[in-house]
């Protein structure tokens, strides 16, 4: 089961005493990062916060906000006296430095619209323990949605991945037909240099010597070693990619392995056929190393 890093989640949760609103998301990232925005009434809680995190989420950059109020009730909200007479106060100073100006004061309307003149009421201290339930079930509903999000991307990259390595597989069998042509030609031009030689100048060729020449070449450009080991590759990767868990980084590593037996084919195999086939190959691996950056 491949799961994304990336996705979105929210959850709120209500008693008779107050509510928690909490929302989550998360971007690719190596490590796991959480990072959390609390009230001050609930600062404590964020360990708490965080070790449920990490036994539900394993890699990704994830951003967490907490809202915790008191629960909607006439009393509510309070005017805050003190802070309406500063604005007033401050109203009256401007008019009298500045006597030429022809201004009334706000109506009380207006003036209630100002920044912190009305307050919601702040939950008290001892409610503390009585917010938690309702901050962890909030956090386990938004984990779910968030996980629903992350199972749905997953499979749509692992329908990706697994098409990439598809691209893969048949071209590596392409590779596998060409590669007893490679040496085959190669002696098809040596023969043919020494006629064109012999021809030009009278100069003896043993055949011991052609043979030798053939041998090394052949040494130097097989490639079945390289084959073996892709297709094992090949075989790994299919394995991690359908598990029961999220294994982003063996995928990366895989991947990699795939990569460095590719390039050692193309660079070992003197044919334009499977030099073809190697940069189809290599197309493939980088689409694979591009979503596996976002997989956990």
């Amino acid at each position: 089961m491949l799961l994304s890093m990336t996705g979105f989640g929210n959850a709120s949760q209500t008693s008779d005493a107050a509510s928690v609103s909490v929302e989550l998301k998360a971007v690719n990232n190596r490590y796991l990062k959480v990072s959390v925005r609390l009230p001050d009434i609930a600062a404590r809680f964020e360990s708490d916060i965080e070790k449920l995190i990490r036994e539900r989420i394993a890699r990704g950059s994830l951003q967490l906000s907490f809202r915790v109020k008191a629960a909607a009730t006439e009393n509510g909200y309070s005017l805050d006296e003190g802070v309406l007479s500063q604005y007033v106060s401050q109203l009256n100073q401007v008019q009298t430095n500045l006597p030429g100006v022809d201004a009334t004061l706000p109506s009380l309307t207006d003036l209630l619209q100002l920044p912190g003149v009305i307050a919601e009421r702040e939950l008290p201290d001892n409610a503390e323990e009585s917010i938690w339930p309702l901050m962890k079930s909030s956090l386990l509903e938004a984990l779910d949605q968030f996980q629903t999000f992350r199972q749905t991307e997953g499979e749509s990259m692992r329908l990706d991945l697994a098409a990439q390595c598809g691209v893969i597989s048949t071209q590596l069998e392409q590779i596998e037909t060409r590669a007893p042509d490679v040496v085959s030609d190669y002696r098809e031009k040596i023969l043919e240099r020494v006629r064109r030689t012999v021809q030009d100048a009278d100069v003896p060729v043993e055949d011991k010597d052609v043979i030798r020449e053939v041998a090394l070449f052949a040494d130097r450009c097989d490639i079945n070693e390289e084959i073996t080991r892709l297709r094992s590759h090949l075989a790994q990767f299919d394995e991690f990619l359908n598990g029961d868990r999220s294994l982003g980084r063996k995928l990366e590593f895989v991947s990699q392995e795939m990569f460095r037996e590719i390039n050692t084919i193309g660079s070992k195999a003197n044919n334009v056929g499977i030099a073809h086939c190697v940069v189809e190959m290599k197309a493939a691996i980088e689409r694979i190393r591009e979503v596996l950056q976002n997989v956990e």
